[in-house]
């Protein structure tokens, strides 16, 4: 097998965060923290949202039945647990970017901020070939882009 060398307008830095659809918010942010070690750092019940410090990443997890866990905004329901993957990148360049996505005949959502393991920075959705939810995420926000929002 053949490795082919990178070339995306960005370097991977890190994976971010995971997202995991659950029916049981409060037991399962129970087994994370308390069987896994992972850290409680927000609580978004108004999104049904509970992100857990793993290390440098995060396990995000997401009641069913909340805003995003039903197929409602940018989080639709593909099917099994997980939701997404994201990764880090810098820079995080949106032209090249979807300059680049173009190239191999992918389309990203629009761009904005979202939280993650490193604080908020700018991201987009795609979808894989397979039909997997990759969220790109710079580390984040630089001081031009905070002014914006």
């Amino acid at each position: 097998m053949t490795i082919a060398k990178n070339l995306a307008p960005f370097k991977l830095v890190a994976l971010d965060h995971v997202v995991i659809r659950v029916s049981d918010m409060r037991a399962m942010t129970e087994f994370y923290t308390k069987a896994l070690g992972c850290e409680l750092v927000w609580q978004r019940d108004e999104l049904g949202m509970a992100h857990l410090r793993a290390g440098a990443a995060l396990v995000d997890l997401v009641d069913r039945n909340g805003p995003l866990g039903g197929g409602a905004g940018d989080a639709p329901v593909t099917g099994g647990n997980l939701d997404h993957i994201c990764l880090t990148i810098t820079p995080f360049d949106e032209p090249a970017l979807r300059a680049h996505l173009a190239g191999w005949g992918l389309t990203a959502g629009d761009a904005m901020a979202r939280f993650g393991a490193q604080g908020s920075g700018m991201s987009v959705y795609l979808v894989d070939p397979e039909g997997n939810r990759v969220e790109l995420k710079a580390a984040v926000l630089d001081d031009a882009q905070a002014e914006v929002l």
